[in-house]
């Protein structure tokens, strides 16, 4: 696995990781800073990936491009390999991310001023993108028991009585990294069925699932259940394609798809680039082997940061994540307000990493820290947050 210890340097690249950090943290002197906070690796997108957008480039003419068939074959394919869902072509529609799928859904099947339901702490677009839009949300907050997240249903179907039109769940969960169980898909489905509410379920994190666990596909389930759901996956976050933007939207039911549709004609909205569906017909055919090499490296990081850190550094706790490369770092029983603890980590120990309450309240008391990166860097991030706290 020497291709995941591979230290690449990333700035001077365009990277909002690397090269952002004076306009998001305020930090006078970034280049100090070591940045685990956006969800991107610091690790390069498999070979064959690479191989295939060079031919693309090598290629030398990049005109209009559309969806062929070989790209809906390698999603298929894809989701009926790894996750034992079987899909369809023409149930498929391509995006240019899985953020800008969720501003076209909520955009489509709302109105502004109605009412969309999140559960919380969750990926900030899921209240950003809709309040930009104009819409409301209705915030249900996850129970939370050291560290440990689930969906208390008797909040959920109160909050689906306050006129919720759609359901945006974040599946697995980030920033809790939890993949949710069978039983609580089903009652999500069969809840929002009762309430006549559409569920968007973005399920981008599914193929950073940990050894030990199974995604489930809501829609799946949904199937079964009569309920209606939008899925948005996409192999950005899986094999590190973020820059290149490309997702796929995709529903059973024609008349989902045919607003969808036609919200991308009155936007004018082009298919995937060249490169976007070059790299995304590879990462879903040739790249198995290489994303399990890679969910190791993951979990022992994981496993290195949480031994560390909570041996090292009194009042910090951290659960092991069942999906994602990301820490949900509980430091409430240190005593320190989310500013101190900001303040000491970006000018005590030089670590950027997120605060909790860009997810929202109920995330204030934690940290999210991105693991995705050569063991070298995680050691030095570990030492840095010890500095911090010393």
């Amino acid at each position: 696995m020497k291709e995941f210890g591979q230290v690449i340097d990333r700035k001077n690249t365009r990277s909002v990781k690397w090269g952002n950090m004076e306009a998001v943290y305020g930090v006078e002197d970034a280049s100090e800073v070591l940045p685990m906070w956006i969800a991107d690796m610091d690790f390069k997108a498999p070979q064959p990936i690479i191989d295939a957008m060079q031919e693309r480039l090598d290629h030398g003419v990049f005109g209009y491009s559309y969806i062929c068939t070989k790209c809906k074959d390698a999603v298929r394919t894809w989701l009926s390999k790894r996750h034992g869902w079987e899909t369809e072509n023409d149930w498929m529609l391509f995006h240019h991310g899985v953020v800008p799928a969720i501003a076209t859904v909520v955009e489509t099947f709302t109105n502004a001023g109605e009412n969309i339901l999140i559960t919380t702490p969750v990926y900030p677009p899921f209240f950003n993108v809709p309040g930009h839009q104009k819409r409301n949300i209705v915030e249900c907050k996850l129970k939370e028991d050291n560290g440990n997240y689930s969906i208390d249903f008797e909040e959920f179907e109160k909050s689906l009585q306050q006129d919720v039109k759609l359901f945006i769940l974040c599946h697995p969960h980030n920033p809790g990294g939890v993949v949710w169980t069978e039983e609580e898909l089903r009652n999500i489905v069969r809840l929002c069925k009762k309430y006549d509410v559409l569920i968007l379920s973005d399920e981008i994190h599914a193929d950073l699932v940990l050894p030990g666990f199974k995604h489930i596909p809501l829609a799946k389930l949904a199937e079964e259940e009569g309920g209606s759901v939008i899925t948005c996956i996409a192999p950005t976050k899986t094999f590190n394609l973020a820059g290149v933007q490309a997702a796929v939207m995709i529903t059973k039911e024609d008349d989902l798809r045919d607003a969808l549709q036609q919200s991308a004609m009155a936007h004018g909205q082009m298919e995937l680039n060249a490169f976007a569906a070059s790299a995304l017909v590879s990462a879903f055919t040739d790249c198995e082997e290489w994303l399990g090499n890679l969910l190791e490296v993951i979990s022992s990081n994981m496993d290195y940061v949480i031994s560390t850190l909570t041996e090292e550094v009194p009042g910090i706790q951290i659960q092991k994540p069942q999906a994602t490369y990301l820490l949900w770092i509980d430091y409430r029983g240190t005593g320190l307000s989310e500013d101190e603890m900001m303040d000491r980590l970006l000018n005590k120990g030089k670590l950027a990493l997120e605060p909790g309450t860009k997810y929202g309240e109920t995330g204030r008391g934690f940290l999210r820290m991105n693991v995705a990166t050569p063991r070298v860097i995680v050691e030095d991030g570990v030492k840095r947050f010890i500095k911090a706290m010393e």
